[in-house]
């Protein structure tokens, strides 16, 4: 498993987030990092969006 390969899961994962909030109003990374109600952050849930979010840019790589 390669870099591209992680990238691609993580934007995954972070699809399926903004699909729960979507649908449900439910933010599981909120909810894991115990960071409260959507919107709120704290350090942990912050470093899983931007990880998240250079997941999402390194998945861009993959298309063509």
């Amino acid at each position: 498993m390669d870099l591209l390969d992680i990238g691609v899961i993580l934007a995954a994962i972070g699809a399926i987030n903004w699909g729960l909030i979507g649908l449900f109003g439910f933010d599981l990374v909120a909810a894991i990092t115990t960071a409260g109600k959507f919107g709120e952050t704290n350090v942990l849930s912050r470093i899983i969006y931007v990880v998240v979010g250079i997941a999402g840019v390194l998945a861009l790589f993959t298309l063509g």
